[in-house]
């Protein structure tokens, strides 16, 4: 019971269960269960700081009983020990400071809002590593303490969802926001081999199709950038073989190396010119030490012609890093709308609402509904900035 009361006094105003090797916590009403994989610890599968790996669960129910929905939480990555360090005083690489939240857009519960998902198992994996969950090191560095585990924070977490009663899924979606959504898709055909051959398994990624672009100064950042977090993380032996077999692991660390090599379906959810790799791959502080980028990073409409012309050139770029038709199999769906966002599936108001964005007359929510139950599968690309009124500029992690 010890692990159970250092749990519960991580949570503030939450009550805490001790069940068969995990703490589940709940609060106020709305917030979904937090489970605690107490025993994922003994496996060394934990967060940066050694602390356990939380999911959130909320049970499915009627039709819904047998079908699972496992949604990963994004939250950028770490490229070396003074990131990383950073991360361990805030939940973004500790679960000391998670809370309970409530669930909305992909992972809503309202038949109404929701209605091809919302009486799933549904499932939030808590981000807590800094490599989208393809971390794995063996030695812990006394001087830091720092745990680089996220593999092993996944195969825990699924191997205790499938004992939940994933292994006898009929329908199963692994999904993704961000850095999640990258998990997404380097998971994914794993994921598929874990669940029962006779269940329908697809992807889907959410802001987690980062591509291999240059900065303002004409140099690749962020090529640089996801090398480092690579090495540091021994992400190497984690990534999609299908793409390491080709090229270097930092190069897998862009889906669209990865993609194309992919079995199992995948629907790609992303804004043509997404806040963050406008932010963090055209226009890092790196490259923009004058900060004449500031207000433009802040609101698409602040952005100068010049600005915005280079934000063109990147969509242009974004675009021809999809995958072409005769590239990927005929199961591949897109959503791609002109928007200045980063994250669209988990709130209520991008997901499914009456004023949210749409491409060709097709919100978000209904077109991955749609894919996933084979009733279209669509590739639907926005026309040019500033061509989409119902666009909702944010940048959600």
């Amino acid at each position: 019971m010890a692990a159970a009361a250092a749990s519960g006094a991580w949570l503030t105003r939450a009550a805490t269960v001790l069940v068969l090797g995990f703490v589940v916590a709940s609060a106020k009403a709305g917030d979904v269960d937090m489970v605690f994989l107490e025993s994922a610890v003994s496996k060394e599968a934990v967060c940066l700081d050694g602390s356990p790996p939380v999911y959130h669960f909320s049970p499915g129910s009627g039709a819904g009983a047998n079908n699972w929905l496992v949604h990963m939480e994004g939250g950028g990555w770490c490229s070396n020990a003074v990131e990383c360090s950073v991360r361990k005083g805030n939940f973004r690489g500790s679960s000391k400071f998670m809370r309970p939240l409530s669930f909305s857009g992909i992972l809503g519960g309202s038949q109404k809002y929701n209605p091809d998902f919302y009486n799933w198992n549904r499932v939030k994996i808590r981000y807590c590593d800094g490599s989208s969950f393809t971390g794995d090191v063996e030695t812990v560095e006394t001087s830091t303490n720092l745990h680089y585990r996220g593999a092993r924070v996944w195969n825990a977490i699924i191997e205790d969802l499938l004992a939940r009663g994933m292994s006898k899924a009929q329908n199963a979606l692994l999904s993704g926001c961000s850095a999640g959504g990258l998990a997404a898709i380097l998971h994914c055909d794993r994921f598929r081999d874990l669940l029962p051959a006779t269940a329908k398994v697809k992807c889907f990624s959410d802001a987690g199709y980062f591509v291999d672009g240059k900065d303002i100064t004409g140099n690749n950042f962020v090529r640089t950038f996801y090398k480092d977090v690579v090495n540091l993380h021994g992400s190497a032996k984690n990534l999609p073989a299908s793409c390491t077999s080709k090229l270097s692991p930092d190069m897998c660390f862009f889906p669209q190396n990865v993609v194309p090599t992919l079995r199992t379906p995948l629907f790609i959810l992303n804004a043509a010119y997404d806040a963050w790799q406008i932010k963090n791959v055209v226009a890092p502080s790196a490259a923009d030490k004058k900060k004449t980028w500031a207000q433009c990073k802040l609101d698409i409409k602040s952005c100068s012609s010049s600005q915005l012309t280079t934000l063109q050139n990147f969509r242009t770029e974004f675009l021809a890093a999809l995958p072409r038709p005769e590239q990927s199999p005929p199961s591949l769906s897109m959503f791609i709308d002109s928007c200045y966002a980063h994250c669209q599936s988990g709130s209520q108001d991008t997901w499914l609402a009456e004023d949210s964005p749409t491409v060709e007359k097709m919100q978000i929510g209904r077109a991955v509904g749609d894919w996933f139950h084979d009733r279209e599968v669509s590739r639907r690309i926005d026309c040019p900035y500033p061509c989409n009124p119902t666009c909702k500029n944010r940048d959600d992690d």
